[in-house]
């Protein structure tokens, strides 16, 4: 078993490996040097995602503010990074492995870490809102300026607070890489209701979790739901022979195959989008996404 993985039984994902541990430390380094072996790579995938959302709603928008973008289960800003910044997943798992940065402090990484990111920071950076029920990584988040707002808030259990109602008006996309099934309907639902007009969702779903309950909540807010057909994305290695095998039972129970997918060793997720009507027929996904 990878060093810093326990096993649970809880959630949606029955047997799935539990990396609570490095979701809440006081800076980023236990996540990637766990996670790097087991080659996590679903943040690469959501950067030209992403990206090419955002970039098709800024160019509506040429006249107005910068885009707001909310990263739902936002850990330590890493979707963000990867947006608004100059530098690919592989940059940050070099940046916090590296040897001559473990001997910091997490002061001292965070310092170090508002420098890194600052000479990195693109032009056309979205405003970023991020949402985590891990306080400390929200911070880390924060306090390095890859959010500009960072709320610890746990939405499957608690209502949204005033500030973060206010925060999230005027909201153009939501993100989510592999938080679905941790976080359920009842999320998007109490997000929703701080709306002041449905944004598109972009989210990455393991193929071991249902989105049907997801898409139905976004398509009573308007939403018109779109999964990616011509390809599926790697999101890590499974930890171990137990995790591969509840996966696969898992995947059997929903009748999907996993030939050229999960039989390769990987969790695999689906892309889904989720626009108006109005934009979907304006934009189909095979041409918002031509590369992806």
């Amino acid at each position: 078993m990878t060093a810093g993985v326990t096993r649970t039984t809880a959630g949606t994902d029955w047997g799935k490996a539990d990396f609570e541990a490095i979701y809440n430390c006081p800076d980023p380094r236990r996540y990637f040097t766990t996670l790097q072996p087991l080659e996590y790579q679903i943040p690469h995938h959501g950067q030209a995602v992403f990206r090419a959302a955002a970039e098709t709603l800024q160019r509506r928008r040429s006249d107005r503010p910068p885009l707001q973008v909310v990263d739902l289960c936002c850990s330590y800003g890493v979707n963000a990074a990867l947006l608004n910044h100059r530098v690919s997943l592989d940059d940050l798992y070099h940046h916090y492995v590296a040897p001559d940065r473990q001997a910091l402090t997490s002061d001292q990484l965070a310092r170090d870490d508002r420098m890194f990111f600052a000479t990195r920071r693109r032009p056309d950076a979205a405003r970023v809102i991020g949402i985590d029920a891990a306080h400390r990584a929200v911070d880390y988040a924060r306090s390095v300026g890859l959010v500009d707002h960072g709320f610890p808030a746990n939405l499957e259990r608690d209502a949204p607070s005033p500030a973060l109602r206010s925060a999230l008006a005027g909201t153009d996309l939501v993100t989510v890489t592999g938080g679905v099934g941790y976080i359920t309907a009842r999320t998007f639902g109490q997000l929703f209701d701080c709306f002041t007009a449905p944004p598109w969702v972009a989210a990455f779903v393991l193929r071991t979790v249902p989105y049907r309950p997801v898409a139905e909540l976004l398509a009573r807010a308007g939403l018109v739901t779109e999964k990616l057909t011509t390809r599926t994305f790697r999101q890590r290695r499974f930890a171990d022979g137990d995790e591969r095998r509840a996966a696969l039972d898992a995947l059997a129970a929903r009748g999907l195959s996993v030939t050229g997918k999960e039989s390769d060793g990987f969790y695999h997720a689906d892309l889904y989008l989720s626009r108006p009507a109005a934009d979907v027929a304006a934009l189909p996904l095979v041409q918002l996404l031509p590369a992806v």
